[in-house]
């Protein structure tokens, strides 16, 4: 895949290859095996009219609560075909967005990702569908503009619909087993590369906006560069 960045990163007893891809993923996709992932962790654009109008919301809520704020050139809202694949070449799945293709997606388990920000006017709760029987779990993390949860190791925001590392880690906590190779089909800001390499997971991510990919591998590169400076 042209515009792949690839990493085989070593850290003490975390060993993970992160493979950030710059180009389709339903493309790649339609070429793969089938249950070649054991788990697929994935957030596909939600909106329509984002890729019509090419851009992403207000820049402020209604409260001052400033927002990441910048168009997307390259936006196309996963249908039937999206779907099917990523559930033929995955043993297991996490799709945020759960709400907006119900239509796509089994009855299956839920997650609900409490923000803590009550007091924005941006959705309080994001919800993503897991093939881990039905239950519904809860993940609170505060992620509000300016304010997140871990202050003392804020994350500086690349992409208008960022998520936290933490929340990527949880979901490899609770629904991954060691050893898992584990895709992402829309990297966005590549919190889950930070996570994976955390956790020592191989990852195989895809992005198809070239601005975006680039500020993924250099948040990734930054983040892995500073863990491995000698003390």
């Amino acid at each position: 895949m042209v515009g792949t960045a690839n990493y085989k990163i070593c850290w003490g007893v975390v060993m993970a290859t992160i493979n950030l891809h710059l180009g389709d993923s339903l493309a790649a996709m339609r070429a793969m095996p089938d249950q070649c992932y054991d788990l697929a962790i994935v957030d596909p654009p939600y909106f329509e009219e984002f890729g019509k109008k090419n851009y992403t919301g207000n820049e402020y809520s209604t409260t001052g609560v400033k927002r990441h704020h910048n168009s997307f050139n390259f936006w196309d809202v996963p249908q039937q075909d999206y779907f099917d694949h990523l559930f033929r070449i995955s043993k297991n799945q996490i799709i945020w967005g759960a709400n907006y293709y119900a239509k796509f997606i089994p009855n299956v388990g839920r997650i609900v990702w409490d923000k803590r920000n009550d007091s924005s006017t941006f959705s309080k709760c994001e919800i993503a569908s897991h093939s881990f029987g039905v239950r519904v779990d809860l993940f609170r993390y505060e992620w509000n503009g300016m304010l997140q949860q871990n202050m003392k190791n804020k994350e500086k925001r690349v992409h208008p619909c960022q998520k936290p590392v933490a929340l990527y880690q949880w979901c490899l906590e609770r629904y991954a087993q060691p050893g898992d190779r584990i895709l992402d089909t829309h990297l966005g800001s590549g919190s889950i590369a930070i996570a994976c390499h955390n956790m020592g997971y191989d990852l195989d991510a895809w992005e198809l906006d070239p601005e975006y990919h680039a500020a993924a591998v250099a948040r990734f590169t930054q983040h892995t560069q500073q863990l491995q400076l000698p003390w």
